[in-house]
């Protein structure tokens, strides 16, 4: 390898500073590259509502600066000494986590995004010390083994949404036995990640219900997604004469909401999964899931095998995330329309093609 790998490379992101959460540009020092670490230029990265909540300390543990992004694709520049899975020029993603402890329960089965040890993209420190940095910057040091190689098949731009919308919608329908044909289902909220849920249930054969709380975008979800239905929450008599007609409900919402409307809408043996990180007790009457044994659960995005099956899955079925692209001196215009809900469906920062203010920074080729 030459020394360039070993040495620490100073690049530009844009960082949150404090808890208003605005970003500008940040040049800070990444991480040696290890032997089995790969260096990429990061060409794309979407904006998930969780990097709204953490350059906000929404959730009371944000570190700054703080550089976010986890819907990242880009190009391998540098690989250590002991990958073995990509190669320079292999374009890759990389999502919500980066390190794990590698021997724990979840880690032995493949589902290292629920060891209590795993390290986040972002806002986090990795095993040398270094706090994480996540995809606003010009590139990243990641393990080979928390980078999928993105198919052929997907537009790099297509493809980051994907790695953490796609995936967190994906792996319960896996998980839980939702991939059956005919099942009736439903999504709560028509955002970032209810969009692709609505995509893939219709891709597995399902009737799909999108729940809403205003009819606002009825048009989008059934003429434009495909949705078969479309229910107002809040239309009491249109939520009863559906009650008792659905298997499962994906909910998407990030903030408090009431949990018994929903529960009324699945059958017998009816799954809640939630979706949504939210940072206030949720509350339901226990008769509502005992009368239907019903279940409320949650799902943490997917492993890194689920996420190579579901991209493949994607570009099986011709999927692709419903994306807006923007450069990032657009980034904090985009977390203020993110905020209203006021995009369709997923911002998507073209990183490669941005003037990040790289004074003080490298220019990756």
């Amino acid at each position: 390898m030459s020394s360039s790998i070993e040495a620490e490379k100073t690049v530009t992101g844009w960082a949150a500073r404090d808890s208003t959460g605005l970003l500008s540009p940040y040049a800070y020092t990444l991480r040696k590259t290890g032997a089995e670490d790969v260096l990429i230029k990061v060409l794309y990265c979407g904006i998930c509502h969780t990097d709204l909540h953490q350059a906000r300390n929404d959730l009371g543990m944000s570190k700054y600066p703080m550089v976010p992004g986890h819907e990242v694709v880009g190009e391998v520049v540098e690989v250590g000494a002991e990958v073995r899975r990509f190669r320079v020029g292999d374009r890759v993603g990389s999502g919500v986590i980066v390190g794990c402890c590698g021997e724990c329960g979840p880690c032995r089965a493949d589902v290292e995004q629920y060891c209590n040890k795993k390290i986040w993209s972002y806002n986090d420190v990795y095993v040398d010390g270094k706090p994480t940095q996540g995809g606003f910057a010009s590139a990243m040091v990641v393990h080979q083994k928390f980078l999928v190689k993105i198919p052929s098949g997907l537009a790099p731009e297509q493809a980051g949404p994907l790695l953490c919308a796609g995936i967190t919608v994906y792996s319960p329908l896996k998980h839980f036995g939702l991939t059956t044909g005919g099942l009736r289902g439903g999504i709560v909220g028509l955002g970032g990640v209810g969009h692709m849920g609505v995509k893939f249930a219709k891709a597995l054969g399902h009737h799909v219900t999108v729940i809403s709380s205003s009819d606002r975008k009825r048009a989008e979800a059934v003429d434009h997604l495909g949705a078969d239905a479309y229910l107002v929450s809040s239309d009491e008599a249109a939520m009863a004469a559906a009650a008792d007609t659905l298997d499962y409900i994906i909910d998407t919402v990030p903030a408090h909401h009431p949990l018994e409307p929903y529960l009324e809408l699945l059958k017998l043996d009816g799954k809640l999964v939630l979706m949504g990180v939210i940072n206030q007790p949720l509350q339901f009457l226990t008769p509502t899931i005992m009368l239907g044994r019903k279940s409320i659960t949650g799902s943490f995005i997917g492993s890194v095998k689920e996420t190579e099956e579901m991209l493949a899955f994607c570009v099986e079925k011709g999927l692709s995330s419903t994306i807006e692209v923007v450069k990032m001196e657009y980034v904090n215009e985009a977390f203020k329309r993110l905020e209203r809900n006021d995009v369709r469906y997923r911002f998507v920062v073209d990183v490669a093609g941005s003037n990040l203010d790289a004074s003080g920074g490298v220019e990756l080729n």
